[in-house]
């Protein structure tokens, strides 16, 4: 059905809370609970729930999704670290939500941190200096959702490149389009690895900007595309039995009438009206759509929810 496919969904906002909404709710109360469990007790919540390739190496593969959800203690400037994550989820979340729904959205947003994660613990292990180094010969731990955010970053700049985005830059509010701040992101990125500075992960930065990219590329403009439209296309019609009737006489100046596209049979439409557009979207995106493409999509959906 045409509701399979992501730009044909209703918008996910509405009565129902979003995923978006959910997401940062259970991120917030993640990080409250992690403060209070690590000031009242011993408890090394970044060593068990914290992403290393120590750890990993033991087969903590939980990490990889846990370490998604801790940020900084309040005593190391997690109030800001937690914000700034909170808030690129927000902005870029609802984008990323109203074109794929909730399911995609929650899919994309752990596949980009979890090769966000994996990206950082793997240059940890090689290059340590330049991707967080060790403390006590241990590798320091990975912390945040910022691999997430970077993952719907490049998701937002795949399907909607030139879209404006504006963003605060300390204090100076930059606009810029989608695909300028995904270049501007991987740059900054390399070159905080290039250059290490601080105890930021930007590994995991440019790791979630390769999987966002990726899983539009290989899921959104590709699976979807071609396994929804095989589940939409109808069986075709048995080849009816032909029967002469007496044809009518015509004036010749009677100019024939064109179909409009929404009384064409069912095969005719999709093939005629809906097979270029679709082929537009592989090629070119979502976003190339006009508003005359998208009633036509529009217009299928309805047909194939009267069969």
């Amino acid at each position: 059905m045409l509701d399979d496919r992501p730009y044909m969904r209703s918008p996910s906002y509405g009565s129902q809370r979003s995923a978006t909404v959910n997401l940062i709710i259970v991120t917030v109360a993640c990080f409250v609970v992690q403060n209070i469990v690590e000031y009242y007790s011993s408890f090394n919540v970044a060593h068990y729930f914290g992403l290393s390739v120590d750890t990993l190496a033991k087969g903590w593969i939980w990490q990889l999704i846990t370490f998604q959800f801790l940020h900084a203690n309040v005593m190391a400037g997690g109030f800001l670290h937690i914000f700034f994550n909170c808030l690129g989820i927000y902005f870029f979340g609802r984008v990323i939500e109203d074109a794929l729904g909730k399911a995609g959205f929650l899919k994309l947003y752990f596949a980009s941190g979890i090769v966000g994660g994996i990206f950082h613990v793997i240059g940890s292990k090689l290059l340590p200096s330049h991707f967080g180094g060790m403390f006590g010969g241990v590798h320091i731990p990975v912390l945040g959702a910022s691999a997430g955010v970077f993952g719907l970053i490049a998701a937002n700049a795949a399907l909607f490149p030139d879209r404006p985005m504006t963003v605060f830059i300390y204090v100076i509010p930059v606009t810029m389009t989608a695909r300028f701040m995904l270049i501007f992101s991987a740059v900054l990125a390399i070159f905080f690895i290039v250059v290490p500075a601080g105890n930021v992960a930007h590994g995991a930065h440019l790791g979630g900007l390769i999987a966002g990219l990726l899983y539009v590329r290989w899921v959104v403009h590709s699976e979807w595309m071609w396994s929804a439209w095989r589940r939409f296309r109808p069986a075709p019609e048995p080849p009816r039995e032909l029967v002469k009737t007496a044809s009518s006489a015509r004036s010749l100046w009677q100019r024939s009438k064109t179909a409009a596209p929404e009384d064409l049979p069912p095969a005719e439409f999709i093939s005629r009206e809906v097979d270029p557009i679709l082929d537009k979207i592989s090629a070119h995106g979502i976003q190339s759509l006009t508003d005359r493409e998208r009633k036509i999509l529009e217009s299928a959906r309805a047909k194939m929810a009267k069969r």
